[in-house]
């Protein structure tokens, strides 16, 4: 396979096979991380647990303390005082049938995440099989099917993530941007494997986490020392 010469110079800057304390290995992503736009940093966890068994999902939200870098676009499907009250906790979009029929006639997805309440869960999921492929379909396990649609929204404006496992029992998340620096970066770090292991279901067997490794939009994987997580 041939490497751009950034690509190629930073795969010889380190050894692949090594796994890293935590601290050195995101000091390595953040000088691979060479491209002229703030990358994201990002972290992938592949899991000693089969995903196609009910009782082994791994899956949750969290705000990381400090936020993703990425400021998302929300859309509220509410009626009235939620409505209202959406509005005020700073929601890009806020409606209801109008806006899902907007996204059904118009082809319409100026958004990142979507919020409902309970009692729209009807009318949203005459688009679910829109939604879902995309992602965007609400859940009340990702806290995007609430009653406090205020709140819901403040988290996804701090920087509220969902990490969840697929298919192939990893996990992928975005911790934040270059341009955080390393403090912020292994805050970040530390509190999403925190929840990872947190989140270990009863049925799991055997060894939990298998690999951990960190990587930039552009540079390439560095492994870490999951033992001494």
């Amino acid at each position: 396979m041939k490497y751009g010469k950034n690509y190629a110079d930073s795969i010889k800057s380190y050894d692949r096979v090594k796994a890293y304390e935590s601290t050195e290995a995101m000091g390595l992503v953040l000088n691979t991380a060479k491209a002229k736009f703030d990358e994201t940093v990002e972290l992938h966890v592949r899991l000693g647990i089969d995903p196609r068994q009910a009782d082994q999902q791994v899956r949750g939200v969290l705000v990381l303390p400090h936020g993703t870098g990425k400021t998302k676009k929300v859309l509220v499907i509410a009626k009235g005082e939620r409505a209202d009250a959406a509005q005020a906790a700073g929601a890009d979009f806020v409606g209801a049938e109008e806006m899902i029929q907007k996204i059904q006639t118009e082809n319409w997805f100026d958004f990142d995440v979507m919020i409902t309440t309970p009692d729209m869960m009807g009318v949203v999921g005459r688009i679910g099989r829109i939604l879902g492929p995309k992602g965007l379909m609400p859940n009340p396990k990702s806290g995007t099917v609430t009653m406090d649609v205020a709140r819901a929204v403040a988290e996804v404006k701090a920087g509220k993530v969902e990490y969840r496992l697929d298919k192939t029992a990893i996990i992928h998340c975005p911790i934040g941007k270059k341009s955080f620096g390393a403090e912020k970066l292994l805050e970040n770090f530390n509190a999403l494997m925190d929840a990872i292991v947190k989140a270990k279901p009863a049925a799991a067997k055997g060894q939990y986490i298998k690999s951990v490794t960190l990587a930039s939009t552009m540079g390439p994987g560095v492994k870490v020392n999951y033992n001494k997580i």
